[in-house]
């Protein structure tokens, strides 16, 4: 029987490589999921799998918190209470910078791009804040997915680690991919950190990474038609040879 110790060294067949580069290549971020239940075994499955990413001298920086039922349901209401309420809202504020404090081409032409992209499938006008603000806070019900994830790292932790902590997020949603399942990123948690801290009773040293939705994605929604593009190869690789 062949066991992942035995095909360490194999070749992988056509049809492995085909499973690989299609987990990989129909990963895409979902906006709205089915109220179908994910069994745990099969987030503590995917979970196992995903703890196989690397990381500096095998120090493994990532600790997941996955929500379902009550427990997910409770955080959505408190943070989407406090992001609806201006007061609140303006009181939270990031512990770390995702986004950078100067936005130069390309990467502000991308990022307009995919918002007005997704806008547009939901048929929401440039100049309508309320439906914009309705929109974002349904990161804050994890696009009502059964199954809330929150990612922590300890504080002492340095930038390789944070580097570490992506590739194994990339991993989860992958493996979640080979189980037919979808997934959602979502760096908008990191406003609530408080909230979630509270709530999750983190231990003091605990720093809220980001939140991600995971379920069966609803194939229906509109907003799950979003095909964010990619630059070309040509465009972001250097071969060089001599």
């Amino acid at each position: 029987m062949s066991t992942p110790e035995s095909r360490r060294f194999a070749q992988p067949s056509a049809a492995e490589q085909a499973a690989v580069d299609a987990a990989i290549e129909t990963r895409h971020s979902m906006r709205a999921f089915l109220p179908r239940a994910v069994p745990r075994e099969t987030l503590e499955e995917l979970l196992r799998v995903a703890s196989r990413a690397p990381s500096g001298t095998n120090t493994q920086p990532w600790q997941v918190h996955v929500l379902t039922g009550a427990a997910k349901q409770r955080l959505s209401d408190r943070i989407l209470a406090a992001y609806l309420d201006p007061e609140q809202n303006a009181a939270h504020k990031e512990e770390y910078a995702y986004y950078p404090q100067q936005w130069v081409s390309p990467y502000i032409d991308r990022r307009r791009k995919v918002g007005w992209d997704l806008y547009g499938l939901l048929d929401i006008a440039k100049t309508d804040k309320a439906r914009m603000q309705q929109q974002h806070g349904r990161n804050y019900q994890f696009f009502d997915a059964p199954v809330g994830l929150i990612f922590t790292i300890d504080r002492l932790m340095q930038q390789g680690s944070w580097l570490d902590y992506g590739m194994f997020l990339q991993s989860v949603m992958v493996a979640a991919r080979a189980r037919g399942l979808h997934t959602c990123p979502q760096a908008a948690f990191t406003q609530f950190h408080r909230l979630i801290a509270e709530e999750l009773r983190l231990a003091p040293e605990q720093m809220v990474v980001c939140g991600m939705a995971l379920g069966y994605a609803d194939p229906g929604a509109v907003e799950n038609s979003l095909l964010t593009e990619r630059a070309p190869v040509a465009e972001f690789a250097r071969f060089i040879e001599t």
